[in-house]
């Protein structure tokens, strides 16, 4: 039974259930399910020198959290392992220090763009928007070419 519960659930169901939780939000608090509102609820509490977060940023926290219980409860490695050749050529610390990292950066290009992955591609494209459809064509095609790019400038192995 443990071993079920730890199991990533197949796309087929974790989609669904993903979507169905937009429309959750959609119908329950007419408000767009996305982690830069959360990215963006915890930067300006902290600014702000509050610790009350706001239901985004408590997503976000529960997001960071739940990652966390799961990676301890199913035995899954140490924090920082299993990113490829990051893992190699770097320590476990380190590695978490540069996930952190990047993710704060991303955070903070999402800002200033307007909009993130997740808002972009789960709410806006569920609400029809035009820009998001062209954001998320523009992420999937970047993700696609940084992979190559990857894959020519480091070998196979990446």
């Amino acid at each position: 039974m443990r071993d079920l519960l730890l199991a990533r659930p197949p796309w087929f169901l974790a989609g669904p259930l993903l979507g169905l939780c937009v429309v959750a939000l959609f119908a329950t608090i007419n408000e767009r399910l996305g982690v830069l509102g959360g990215f963006s609820d915890v930067v300006e509490r902290l600014s702000a020198r509050s610790l009350r977060l706001g239901w985004k940023g408590c997503f976000l926290l529960g997001l960071v959290a739940g990652a966390a219980v799961f990676t301890v409860l199913s035995g899954g490695g140490r924090l920082g392992s299993g990113y490829g050749w990051l893992t190699r050529e770097f320590s476990g610390g380190t590695t978490a220090a540069l996930l952190v990292a990047s993710g704060a950066l991303v955070g903070y290009g999402a800002k200033t763009a307007g909009g993130c992955t997740s808002g972009n591609g789960l709410s806006g494209n569920a609400i029809g928007s035009r820009a998001s459809f062209a954001a998320t064509a523009t992420f999937f095609g970047t993700a696609v070419a940084a992979t190559f790019v990857t894959k020519l400038l480091f070998g196979a192995g990446v």
